[in-house]
């Protein structure tokens, strides 16, 4: 039986993903897009499930396929995804 450690928490990875989710909406806010423009530009069929992403909901996250179309759309860099809010942690 292999003895491997825990690398992060669920509580570390919900965070992550929260923060990211988190930075998504704001760009896209100050892009002045909705969620429907945005879901149909990268490929979704609707705003429901950008939704989902967008609000970590249900423990659905954005992929890295997501984050290059968004980086591309919102004209910022990826890292932009990684940024710690500070005033949320």
């Amino acid at each position: 039986m292999l003895n491997l450690p825990e690398i992060v928490t669920k509580e570390q990875e919900d965070e992550f993903f929260r923060n990211i989710s988190c930075n998504i909406k704001k760009i896209r806010k100050n892009k002045k897009m909705s969620q429907l423009e945005v879901a149909l530009s990268i490929g979704q069929q609707s705003s429901g499930f950008y939704a989902h992403l967008e609000n970590y909901a249900h423990g659905k996250h954005f992929n890295l396929g997501h984050l290059l179309r968004l980086s591309v759309l919102f004209e910022v860099p990826i890292e932009e995804f990684f940024k710690v809010n500070e005033e949320e942690t």
